[in-house]
Formats: C-alpha cells, sequence, structure tokens
C-alpha cells in the first residue's frame, strides 16, 4: 500500500508543480523539457539492463517509445495549459478521466465485454469532463474553455493505452526502466526542437527558474511512474482495484489542494462533475 500511497502523492504533486508555473512565471515548455531530461537521466541511470544507447533502436519497443514520448510531450504541455487555464481540479478530473479510453480499446482489442455499467461509466465520464470545465453556474461551457481538458482526456487515455500495449506486448519485466527512460528521452528530443524553433523565432529567453523547474517536475515525474509500476505488482490487490483507488485519490487530494491551497472556487456544476468522476470511475472498473 505504500507504493500506492506514493503514487497518489506524487502524481497530485505535478499538476500542483504546473499551478506553480503560473504563479512565479516559469517557462512552462522550457520546463518540461527539463524534465524529461532528468526523467530520462534517471531511468537509464537506474537500469540494469545490459544495453548501451547505441543498441535502443534495435529494442522491439523502440517505436512503440518513440510514439509515446511524442505523447509525453504534448500531454504534458496540455496539462499544464489546463491547470492554468481550468483550474487544478479541473485539469486532474479531465486526466484521470481517460482511464476509460483503455476500456473502449480493451472492448474492441481485447474483445473484453461491453455491458450496461461500463457504457454508462463512459458517458459519466464524459459528461464529468463537462461540468468540471464550468467557469460559472448559468453561463454554458464554453467550447475555448472545453477544448483543452479534452485533449487531456484524449492524451491521458492514449498514454495509459499506449503503455499498457507496448509493455504487455514487447517489453520484458528487465527493461522497464529502460523502455521508460527511452520514452523520457524521445520526449527530450521533441521538445528540445521546439525550443530549437523558438530560439530561430527569436522567442528564446533564458531563465534558471525554468532550468530549476524543469528538475522538480522532473524527478516526481519519473517516480509517479515507477511507483505506480511498484503498487501493481503488490500481490493480492487486483489492478481494477489498485487503479481505482490511484484515480480517485488524486482527483480527491489535487481538489482539496485547489481548494485550501490555491483558493480556487468550485461551483455547483464543478462539484457534480468531480463526483460524477469518482461515480464513473468505480462504475468503468467494477464492470471490467
Amino acid at each position: 500500500m505504500i507504493y500506492l500511497a506514493l503514487s497518489i502523492l506524487i502524481s497530485s504533486s505535478l499538476f500542483v508543480i504546473f499551478k506553480l508555473f503560473e504563479v512565479y512565471k516559469v517557462n512552462t515548455l522550457q520546463a518540461i523539457v527539463v524534465n524529461y531530461a532528468i526523467a530520462f537521466l534517471f531511468g537509464y541511470s537506474l537500469s540494469e539492463a545490459p544495453i548501451e544507447i547505441e543498441q535502443i533502436p534495435d529494442q522491439s519497443w523502440f517505436l512503440g517509445a518513440f510514439s509515446l514520448g511524442f505523447l509525453f510531450i504534448a500531454v504534458f504541455n496540455v496539462m499544464a495549459i489546463t491547470a492554468q487555464k481550468n483550474g487544478l481540479s479541473v485539469a486532474s478530473v479531465a486526466g484521470k478521466m481517460s482511464v476509460v479510453i483503455p476500456v473502449v480499446f480493451g472492448i474492441f482489442i481485447y474483445k473484453e465485454s461491453a455491458g450496461f455499467v461500463k457504457v454508462l461509466g463512459i458517458i459519466l465520464a464524459l459528461v464529468a469532463v463537462y461540468l468540471s470545465s464550468a467557469k460559472s453556474e448559468n453561463n454554458p461551457v464554453k467550447l475555448k474553455n472545453l477544448l483543452f481538458p479534452l485533449l487531456l482526456f484524449v492524451g491521458s487515455g492514449l498514454i495509459d493505452t499506449g503503455i499498457k500495449y507496448v509493455e504487455t506486448t514487447y517489453v520484458s519485466e528487465g527493461d522497464v526502466p529502460l523502455f521508460l527512460a527511452t520514452i523520457f528521452g524521445f520526449a527530450f528530443v521533441l521538445g528540445s526542437f521546439f525550443l530549437l524553433i523558438q530560439m530561430i523565432n527569436g522567442r528564446f529567453q533564458f531563465r534558471w527558474k525554468n532550468i530549476i523547474g524543469g528538475v522538480l517536475l522532473g524527478i516526481p515525474n519519473y517516480y509517479s511512474i515507477v511507483f505506480l509500476l511498484k503498487a501493481l505488482q503488490t500481490e493480492g490487490m487486483e489492478s481494477s482495484t489498485l487503479f481505482t483507488i490511484n484515480n480517485v485519490g488524486i482527483v480527491v487530494v489535487t481538489t482539496m489542494v485547489a481548494l485550501f491551497v490555491f483558493k480556487e472556487k468550485l461551483v455547483k456544476k464543478n462539484w457534480i462533475g468531480i463526483v460524477l468522476a469518482v461515480i464513473s470511475i468505480l462504475l468503468v472498473v467494477s464492470s471490467s
């Protein structure tokens, strides 16, 4: 249970760090790129697989790691924008509701059951994302406010689905740290490309606080995945139960931080959305 608790706390801290980036005017893209460099170094240094860097392209999971690296850099940027524009609780709900996407993937690819409870859970998750994105009690949710939570919802779901598929299909247990390090490494390279474009266009400004922010983000980012994988290896606990506790725990922790630390105001629609989020996760996972 200690690994599960650490996974919840560290994953929640990622949303908090993104919110702090806004407070301290940290350049999000620069910090994210540095974050992936740190995560890569941690993963590669802790890997026990007897593989050199030049041998990585020969691995069966190489293309999967490249695709996931692209998703990581894209979704992390969307997560930051969502936390800053829509609020901490909205970003948390949108990211954690993405658990329904691996379920849908399982229905069509792995031919899993698609009962009434599971479908109801998926529908409730989509409604939860909509309601949690509301900015006021009476005004309808505008497309510009809904766009980033939906992108975070889809992107996070694709990452979870991709990691599950590539790891279970191509990655041996001993290669997991190197596999994760490769994902982070690709995310770093792709992010550096975007920074290069900024430099060419004259929009790049170096600030030490961006480097510091990236380091502070990279360490929990790496260990959030490591502790989740370790928690999944806990004997006597089914993965469906673990993912339920993990996702609901992150939503609750980030919401409490948003309320008591950042003084975010939640309207009635937001509370309904958060409640539906918890219910939808319970329904989807319990029916799997």
